[in-house]
Order: structure tokens, then sequence, then C-alpha cells
């Protein structure tokens, strides 16, 4: 499929045209799962089946033929529809955003795989998340790595994302209020920071907390255009070097900068 430039046009137009990340909303409405039984389970595998061919038609951009098997397997596990409105439960596994408030979506569950494989995440390690919404990204980061910092700007949204990772039994994700584009340095170095909304250029405090051997996955760009999804890599010198991925369109990194 690599090799077929229709098909991966229109996949990468497809996921120019559907992605859209950042907050969540957060309301009463939102569903959390059931310990005792998993009648989405089928829904997943299917789900995790379309991000493969996904990632098999992008390859030409992203040079990510295949996702990490980790990944897919945690995809497979993650409750989407927990972090969705009820009123959007029926659409939680299909492949794209959806809209829950605030201006705001959900992200497409392809650009949750892609960002996460980027960041090629190792147990033990520190990440950096900046923009938690309803708490999904975080959620699929945290059973892959040692811990997870995860800033959101929107109090309400970072508040019931909390609550709700709380609930799910996540234990390893911690959650603050303020303005990602200064990350979290308390706990800085990170070894890897996923960025869920679009900056008009690479924040310098989030480089300056990258460490040295690290990965940053970003998208930046002109506010709800088309932008560049952007691997950011520090070697152990602390040299900086850049790699464009794929067009994607989010919203706006907001706050005081």
């Amino acid at each position: 499929m690599a090799g077929n430039d229709a098909v991966v046009g229109r996949a990468i137009a497809r996921c120019a045209g559907l992605v859209l990340l950042s907050a969540l909303c957060a309301d009463d409405g939102f569903a959390l799962a059931s310990q005792a039984e998993d009648p989405y389970a089928s829904r997943r595998r299917a789900l995790v089946a379309e991000i493969r061919d996904d990632a098999a038609a992008t390859l030409q951009a992203t040079g990510e033929a295949r996702l990490d098997s980790k990944v897919l397997d945690v995809l497979q596990r993650v409750p989407r529809h927990a972090f969705v409105p009820a009123s959007q439960r029926r659409h939680a596994y299909e492949n794209r955003p959806l809209s829950i408030g605030y201006g705001q979506t959900i992200s497409q569950p392809y650009i949750v795989a892609l960002m996460t494989d980027l960041a090629r995440p190792q147990r033990g390690h520190k990440v950096l998340e900046v923009g938690t919404g309803s708490g999904y990204q975080a959620a699929v980061l945290a059973q892959l790595v040692g811990r997870v910092y995860s800033i959101e700007i929107i109090e309400p949204l970072g508040k019931q994302a909390a609550k709700r990772m709380q609930a799910l039994g996540y234990d390893n994700i911690e959650t603050r209020i303020g303005d990602g584009y200064y990350g979290w340095k308390e706990h800085a170095p990170y070894d890897a920071i996923v960025v869920t909304a679009a900056a008009s250029s690479v924040p310098p405090p989030l480089i300056r907390q990258l460490k040295p051997g690290g990965r940053m996955v970003i998208p930046v760009g002109s506010s709800f255009f088309t932008q560049t999804l952007m691997l950011v890599e520090k070697d152990a010198k602390g040299r900086v070097r850049t790699r464009q991925i794929l067009p994607v369109r989010f919203v706006p990194l907001t706050g005081e900068h």
C-alpha cells in the first residue's frame, strides 16, 4: 500500500480532515467503564485493525509502516467510551474525533496511536502531556510508561479528567491546571513530551524540559488551518532536530504566551 500514491493521498487527506485534538468536555454524561463486563471489546479489535490499515496507507508520509504492537495492544484495552459523553458512546470506536463540547474534540484513535508510537514509550519513562482533555491520551500513555504528568488549561476539563482517571484506576497519572506552553518544570526532564494542541512554533520551555535522547511529538502551524505533526528529537549532546510527519489539523495551544 505504501507505493500507491492515491491510497496514501486519501489516507493523508482523511487524517488532515478528521483530526482535531486538545481539551475535552467534562460533563456528567461521561461514561465510566464497567470492570465486570466489556461489550465493546470486539469494536476495539475492529478499530485497531483499521488503525493498522491507516498506518500502512500513510507510510510514505510518516515513515512508520507498522505501529508498535505494544501501542496497539493498549489501544485495544483502553475504554475510549469511558472518555466521551454518553450521547457519543455509540460512536466511541469509530476512527474519528468526536465533538464533546467547549469547542473541543476527543482525538482520532489513529492519531493517538501514531503520536504514542512516535514518542517511543518505555517502562520507567517519565512523560509530559500538554492538553489533558478527557484523559484518553494520558490513559494510553500510562499503560506504557512509568509516570505521566498532564497539564490542562481549561479548569473544568482538567478536574473532570483527574476524577475520571482516578475512577478508572490510573494511579500513575498526575494532573494539574495550567498553561502547557511552559511545561511542568518541577518534574523535568522528560523522556518524552506529547502535545495535543497546535503551537505556532515549538515552545522553547518544552525543548528545555526534554531529556537528552528524548522525543517530543507536537503539531505546529496556524490555528485551525492545516498544520504539520512534528517529531522533535534531542540528542545526547542536547542538539535538537525536527522531522515533519503528517499534515494534521488541531485546535490551538492557548494561554498567556
